[in-house]
């Protein structure tokens, strides 16, 4: 699902349009790696078991459903809920979106924002992601974590709260 493009107010214009970074999705893979050679070396089992054919059916049925049900829960539904994630910056808000089935998502206007901090430990830099903190000014500061280049959308970010089309800086 891309971004949906129709929320955007006339002359708004898209500065970064993110998904998480792709380390989030390194768990999913390993357990659909690892899930699937268990389930290849249960089978595997099955197939010299000394059982009639209808045991080996109904065994092999319940060890192909159990592999099912560990690839759409722990790979399928990540998956799906990285790539209906997103983080847009525009030149007039900061929005983020979430959700499969229910969605939701928050919409920071950038004349709000006090602050703009990030953090991103050594893996992280090695991996050009890390969190991006927001302090608006009536709420607490909300963290987005697994931002892509986040030094990069932090520098945006501060680019369009603090500096005036013109060059100048000033706070709005």
């Amino acid at each position: 699902m891309g971004y949906p493009e129709n929320i955007l107010a006339q002359g708004e214009r898209v500065v970064v349009h993110h998904h998480p970074h792709w380390k989030c999705l390194l768990a999913p893979a390993l357990i659909f790696v690892v899930g699937t050679a268990a389930a290849g070396v249960a089978g595997g089992y099955l197939s010299n078991a000394d059982l009639d054919s209808s045991a080996k059916l109904i065994v092999g049925v319940v060890i192909a459903a159990l592999w099912l049900l560990i690839v759409l829960w722990f790979f399928v539904r990540p998956l799906i809920s990285w790539r209906t994630t997103h983080f847009v910056l525009t030149d007039r808000r900061v929005t983020y979106r979430n959700g499969i089935i229910t969605r939701s998502g928050i919409d920071i206007p950038v004349q709000r924002i006090n602050s703009v901090e990030f953090r991103h430990g050594l893996i992280d830099r090695m991996l050009r992601t890390g969190t991006l903190i927001i302090e608006s000014a009536s709420e607490d500061p909300l963290e987005f974590n697994d931002i892509p280049n986040v030094e990069r959308v932090h520098s945006l970010l501060y680019h369009e709260v603090f500096d005036a089309p013109d060059g100048n800086s000033f706070r709005r």
